[in-house]
């Protein structure tokens, strides 16, 4: 019986009952842990660029793309809101002198920057 381009391939088969199925798996992938950041990309892939959450997937390339995005939010993260506490005098002085109105501030950075990498990063 000749070879299919499949079998010329390196495919195999496997025989179910009167069938033949082709033995398909998806490449070996590098696992990477993946923070928040990437968790939250790889959800607003699944729900709406589905055809690029797809070609990541089956190429075997998802794990250290989501990773890659987590590392690059994380640090832009924590970059803002050092730069926005040091805009907006938001110092340990005023942590002890006056404990709510910094966390007020801080909490208020904290929110911004994440819209900001969410805009940026997460959801473009």
């Amino acid at each position: 019986m000749k070879k299919t381009i499949f079998e010329e391939m390196g495919g195999t088969y496997t025989q179910i009952g009167d069938y033949f199925l082709p033995d398909l798996k998806l490449p070996e992938e590098e696992t990477k842990p993946i923070g928040i950041w990437g968790q939250r990309h790889r959800r607003y892939l699944k729900e709406h660029k589905k055809a690029i959450y797809t070609t990541l997937l089956t190429s075997g390339k998802l794990n250290g793309y989501l990773a890659d995005i987590d590392e690059q939010a994380k640090k832009m993260f924590f970059r803002l809101v050092k730069q926005m506490a040091e805009r907006e005098s938001v110092t340990e002085h005023l942590k002890a002198d006056m404990q709510f109105e910094w966390v007020q501030k801080m909490n208020n950075i904290h929110n911004s920057a994440m819209e900001i990498v969410n805009e940026e990063i997460i959801f473009a």
